[in-house]
């Protein structure tokens, strides 16, 4: 019963989450593409393990590869309190794999610099898992955005005739 409690209240925080997200996303200025490149940034960098500076590196590739920086911004909350600690065990273990290490040491609950601290071949796996996973997340994330805001201008524009 306790387990079912706990997937309703993470559901609804995901789904509260989603919207507010959607809801950002939809109110930055600027062409569609640019909006979804810097959302794509965001959410690419959300799957590295480089926790306390995701903000600051989305907005620096979102201003090197002219994407939206408020989007890169929004789009890096994919990784927040609730996904965190999926995103660092699975990075981990699809970076291992990858990499070949064979390797038992828990990771779950370790902040970016307790992990450095561990050794470089857990920070090497978890930036290669993070890539792996990325990558194709933000390519869905470029889309779906992309989409959604061009959807929602049109939208707009024939409530405005």
């Amino acid at each position: 019963m306790a387990e079912l409690i706990l997937y309703m209240t993470l559901n609804r925080k995901f789904e509260q989450h989603s919207r507010n997200l959607i809801a950002k996303i939809k109110n930055v200025k600027g062409e569609p593409r640019y909006i979804a490149l810097g959302l794509a940034i965001g959410v690419l960098i959300s799957a590295t393990p480089f926790f306390p500076f995701h903000t600051s590196i989305a907005l620096v590739l979102a201003v090197l590869l002219k994407g939206s920086r408020i989007a890169a911004a929004v789009g890096v909350w994919v990784s927040n309190p609730v996904t965190l600690p999926f995103f660092y065990i699975s990075t981990y273990k699809i970076g291992a794999y990858f990499l070949g290490v064979t390797s038992s040491t828990d990771i779950s609950g370790k902040s970016f610099f307790e992990l450095l601290g561990m050794g470089f071949e857990i920070t090497r796996a978890m930036v290669l898992g993070g890539f792996v996973i990325g990558i194709p997340l933000s390519i869905a994330g470029y889309y779906i955005a992309l989409r959604i805001i061009t959807a929602f201008r049109n939208h707009r524009i024939r409530d405005c005739r």
